[in-house]
């Protein structure tokens, strides 16, 4: 089973006033305010409908060319391999066997027992058509996996039901990441839709997965029924109606009131003990793999010098950020990045704080206070930065504040400006700004192919416009690795390299807490990566279990 929390003795009653619940929109108010619409049909782990409130629409009717949201889109789509990279050994799912011929060759056989929502048979020219399309799309959240790391230079049909791939240099890693990831699409529907306007589509999604998406409106939400049918098994849970409520008080009134059964938002640290003490109110306790970070911006000096990134990674005191700003939920990022939960990461990596070091460093590089105000001065003047976060999270502006107080004490001047989203968007495309207090998910962190696309996409760094030899060496040597687990030794090389200059310095590792009302269903479990709002969770638990899919603790 997985984690039932009991609260840490830091956490603490909420201040927020909480607002009222309004019912949104038409589509969803058979939905709301009414027991008998969630009330389980066959015990705790099965349930007729749910009603689960989400802060904001996911890129429209579920494009997968638009949204970010792995755990909606997946109710809706499936992939060759399940549950995703994150656990560094995926199952078959829409494949039923995966062969790597030879390093740079992999052939996959499709089941032959899955159909498209719409009655149409699965095909390995589904397969084929996904990833050619991928490549002509215009560049998104996916593409990377087909068209750089890996490079999927062919894509053969060899007969019905198996294709083959061709990558232009060794991809060990098509299998359980590229495989584990790309979401297969329906080339009878896909292939009326020009390449180049793939984003602007808004029909709903019609895919393989364990639910059909029925119902969309951008200002009310989403409305799934179950897919009887699925080859997996049907469903646990008949239907999932998932209103818009952005107000974060609003959300969890509304769960304690009965009118939603549960959030696909994270309880905040401040409520953890005030919900633990709610009898109603059932809270499981996951390690995701997220964190906030301090990123800097290595496009302006002085965080062009690597000795510099360094003196800001020493001189966030990582155990203080996580006890302020998250109340000790959560563990010291002092691993570093990626995610140190990541089957693909180093568990070596060290980031210790050492304000003093800081400090040293600062002088061997010429930065000394000559005026005495507490600032640093350098040959291009003060230390002194801007630093963004948004505005509307209180919790990453808490952290900014906390970080700017950190520097602070070092010699650094960090002017905190909260922003609103359209502000804050806008300097962060522009890179308009020193420092930036955001976010980074899953697929960042403990995706390994994202760490490499990070450094040539300019989220980590900015290649080829920036020089940087010493990473440049270690790529072409990764390239050149035939096996997932020489490619590995090279990778954990990078990311120590990475730690000792960053560009992105983790504040804290993150735990989460997700809130449910056990009297409605009771079958949530985590997922790595995924929280508990997923498909995981609502298809019957063997399955999930041989999938590898679910975390099941005591």
């Amino acid at each position: 089973m997985a984690r039932r929390h009991r609260p840490r003795t830091k956490a603490r009653t909420s201040r927020r006033v909480a607002l009222p619940l309004t019912c949104a929109a038409t589509l969803l108010t058979s939905a709301c305010g009414g027991s008998a619409a969630s009330a389980p049909t066959d015990g705790p782990d099965a349930a007729e409908r749910l009603t689960i409130a989400i802060p904001a629409e996911v890129g429209g009717p579920l494009n997968p060319f638009v949204t970010f949201q792995e755990q909606l889109s997946e109710l809706v789509y499936d992939k060759l391999l399940s549950p995703s990279p994150y656990v560094g050994d995926p199952q078959p799912w829409l494949a039923e066997a995966v062969t790597q011929v030879d390093p740079s060759t992999w052939e996959v056989t499709l089941r032959d027992d899955v159909t498209w929502h719409d009655g149409e048979a699965l095909t390995a020219e589904d397969v084929v058509f996904t990833f050619q399309y991928a490549q002509d799309a215009p560049t998104g959240r996916f593409t990377h996996h087909i068209n750089e790391i890996p490079d999927v230079s062919s894509v053969e049909q060899l007969d019905e039901r198996t294709v083959r791939f061709g990558c232009a240099f060794p991809c060990p890693e098509l299998g359980p990441v590229t495989l584990a990831d790309l979401p297969i699409l329906p080339e009878h529907i896909w292939s009326q839709v020009p390449a180049d306007e793939v984003k602007e589509y808004d029909d709903l999604a019609v895919g393989t997965g364990p639910y059909r998406l029925v119902d969309f409106s951008p200002t009310a939400g989403y409305r799934f029924e179950a897919n009887e049918g699925y080859f997996a098994g049907a469903p646990v849970v008949g239907e999932l109606v998932m209103p818009i409520i952005e107000d974060p008080s609003a959300t969890f009134t509304a769960l304690r009131s009965g009118e939603v059964d549960a959030a696909y938002r994270p309880v905040s640290p401040e409520l953890i003990e005030q919900f633990s003490a709610d009898p109603a109110v059932g809270m499981i306790q996951t390690a995701p793999l997220r964190f906030p970070e301090l990123r800097l911006n290595y496009q302006r000096a002085p965080f062009d010098e690597p000795r510099f990134r360094q003196v800001l990674s020493l001189a966030v005191d990582r155990q203080e950020m996580l006890d302020v700003v998250f109340l000790g939920q959560g563990r010291v990022a002092d691993r570093g990045y990626p995610h140190p939960d990541s089957p693909w990461t180093d568990p070596t990596l060290s980031t210790p704080s050492d304000p003093a070091r800081a400090a040293a460093l600062l002088d061997e590089l010429g930065f000394t206070d000559t005026d005495g105000d507490g600032v640093r001065e350098g040959p291009d003047g003060p230390l002194s930065f801007t630093m963004i976060a948004p505005g509307a999270d209180p919790v990453q502006v808490r952290a900014g504040e906390l970080a700017a107080e950190q520097l602070g004490e070092v010699g650094i001047e960090a002017s905190l400006q909260a922003m609103d989203a359209g502000s804050y968007a806008d300097l962060s495309t522009s890179r308009e700004y020193d420092l930036q207090i955001s976010s980074i998910t899953a697929h960042g962190t403990a995706d390994p192919t994202q760490f490499i696309m990070s450094h040539r996409s300019g989220y980590l760094w900015d290649a080829p416009d920036l020089p940087y030899p010493e990473w440049d060496q270690l790529y072409e040597r990764w390239a050149a690795t035939t096996t997932i687990s020489d490619r590995r030794d090279v990778a954990f090389e990078m990311q120590q390299m990475f730690n000792r200059q960053p560009t992105s310095i983790p504040l804290y590792y993150p735990d989460e807490y997700w809130a449910f009302r056990p009297d409605a269903f009771a079958g949530w479990a985590e997922s790595p990566g995924f929280g508990i709002v997923h498909k995981w969770s609502l298809l019957p638990r063997e399955v999930a279990r041989d999938a590898q899919a679910i975390v099941e603790n005591g």
